[in-house]
């Protein structure tokens, strides 16, 4: 195998779907059980993430259930991807990955995002508006202030301060530029758009300011990597989130992930289907030859340091085997 992809990190972002037929609680718990299994595949970090009010999301409160990982694991790095900062008050995200880390030290992740809710009746519910992602830098600030005993308030984050939690910036937007002049690694996204995330990452690594959080830039590069014995059975991997992003997108909800199968036999309008055809391409699916060749080219193009997979569908036993081969493609050791 590839000696690059063989010297890369890979992680995983599980963002607590939910399936059809199957209770939210049962979304969590396989979360739970996803991170113990690519634990014991050598994978190196496990992330979750956070949405409100989403039918098709269990994952609403991020810091409660990456302690409910860190339980459950033992040495794997865990973390968010990621806490929506302009969703909470700096003070209080601080505090609880202080607690994290106080729990499990050496272990936690804080990556951090910059999107409010998703739609206007959980903003309101939040006490939020749009406007609230435009000061994500200060609120940054603010945030990393904590962990070093800075706020120009007086006041102190227990057990916070003085830890050093790794943050991470989630590059969407503006997210780049904002992550290069904190000093701070950056993930971005998706593989499907080359060209827009290669911007991305020229532009976080050109206006990089060394901190106290990192002395160079890294880069963490995520998106969808499906594979399988077959591109045919890849492809179905990708099929339940495919029709669930074209659905969001023409009926405004975002359901349940489907069985493939079911999905195949559905009736899609002309604005839909064009939707779900633009989610079944560009993506890293095939088989473990296939997938080594693009990730061998995707790191030769990007030169990331590190791969976050953020892969969903309906067939669990699929997503582990999945995992399995990719583990392979990596040289990863459990």
């Amino acid at each position: 195998m590839s000696s690059l992809i063989a010297s890369t990190p890979f992680s995983v972002l599980d963002r607590s779907r939910t399936r059809e037929g199957h209770p939210p609680a049962e979304a969590l718990r396989d979360t739970v059980r996803l991170a113990r299994e690519v634990e014991e595949l050598g994978y190196h970090r496990f992330w979750v993430s956070e949405h409100h009010g989403v039918p098709g999301v269990a994952g609403s409160a991020p810091t409660v259930l990456a302690a409910a990982v860190a339980s459950a694991t033992r040495s794997i790095r865990v973390g968010t991807g990621g806490v929506m900062l302009p969703n909470h008050q700096p003070l209080v995200v601080a505090e609880q990955f202080g607690v994290l880390e106080s729990l499990f030290p050496g272990r936690i992740d804080m990556g951090l995002g910059r999107s409010v809710g998703f739609t206007d009746g959980v903003r309101k519910a939040l006490g939020r508006d749009k406007d609230d992602a435009d000061d994500f830098a200060g609120q940054l600030a603010e945030l990393l202030g904590w962990f070093r005993g800075t706020s120009p308030t007086g006041a102190h984050a227990r057990p916070s301060e003085g830890l050093g939690v790794p943050p991470f910036v989630l590059a969407t937007g503006e997210g780049a530029g904002i992550a290069a002049r904190a000093g701070l690694p950056m993930v971005i996204g998706d593989l499907r758009d080359r060209e827009r995330m290669r911007r991305g990452i020229d532009h976080y690594r050109a206006r990089f300011r060394p901190s106290p959080w990192a002395s160079r830039p890294y880069v963490v590069i995520s998106g969808t990597v499906a594979v399988a014995a077959t591109p045919e059975a890849a492809r179905a991997l990708l099929v339940p989130e495919a029709w669930s992003m074209a659905h969001a997108r023409t009926h405004g909800t975002f359901p349940p992930l489907p069985p493939a199968e079911r999905v195949t036999q559905l009736a899609m309008s002309d604005k839909e289907s064009g939707f779900y055809d633009a989610g079944l391409t560009g993506q890293l699916a095939g088989t473990e030859e296939q997938v080594a060749d693009e990730l061998e080219t995707v790191l030769k193009e990007t030169a990331a340091d590190e791969v976050l997979v953020t892969t969903s569908t309906y067939d669990r036993a699929a997503l582990l085997d999945s995992f399995r081969r990719l583990a392979r493609i990596a040289s990863l050791t459990g």
